[in-house]
């Protein structure tokens, strides 16, 4: 029996810093670039909140 869905994971090609963004880009099926500009976004609207995710995600979704 063959799994066919697709895994949340780091990208190994499209990183900046821990591959988050490129990873959750690749998932959905956009371009990382729009995901990073979210996440910065994001950020500086919850006062710095985005960034304590985005390590924590680094740290629990699994590296490509």
């Amino acid at each position: 029996m063959e799994n066919n869905y697709k895994r949340l994971m780091r990208s190994s090609s499209n990183r900046s810093i821990c591959g988050v963004c490129g990873g959750i880009g690749e998932y959905i099926g956009i371009d990382p670039s729009v995901v990073r500009l979210i996440w910065v976004i994001a950020s500086f609207c919850s006062i710095g909140m985005g960034a304590l995710v985005y390590f924590i995600a680094a740290l629990i979704i699994p590296q490509e």
